[in-house]
């Protein structure tokens, strides 16, 4: 049986893949709370979902006008300030859900800490100007 680290799911691409990576690069605290490997997992996974299930209700919801034709019907929803502020609450339950569950309190986290990070700095500050 494969580990967790061999697992490879493919998950859903355009345009809810763009929608809530968009979203995270808006709102560096989504990376904080689910910044492990599991949680990311989880995190996309749940997002993409819950993001796919939203726009499908704003579709059935709005209708689409002459002007909206010059793109496609996600890019006419996310138009509207009040759709994306819905996507990024949406996006952000995600988020916070995932960081609280129990079961990922252990995970490592994604990549250096900021003291790891600070140490490397240093160490190629050192590095450079011995050079």
């Amino acid at each position: 049986m494969a580990g967790p680290e061999e697992i490879w799911l493919p998950l859903v691409d355009e345009p809810v893949g763009n929608i809530v990576a968009q979203i995270q690069a808006e709102d560096p605290d989504i990376d904080r709370l689910v910044g492990s490997p599991h949680r990311i997992l989880a995190f996309r996974t749940f997002a993409y979902i819950r993001v796919g299930l939203l726009l499908g209700e704003l579709l059935f919801d709005q209708e689409r006008q002459a002007d909206d034709a010059d793109g496609t019907w996600v890019e006419a929803l996310l138009r509207d300030p009040r759709h994306h502020d819905a996507l990024h609450r949406e996006v952000r339950a995600v988020a916070e859900e995932i960081a609280a569950d129990p079961k990922y309190a252990d995970d490592e986290p994604l990549g250096p800490d900021d003291a790891a990070r600070e140490r490397f700095r240093e160490f190629a500050r050192k590095q450079l100007a011995g050079d």
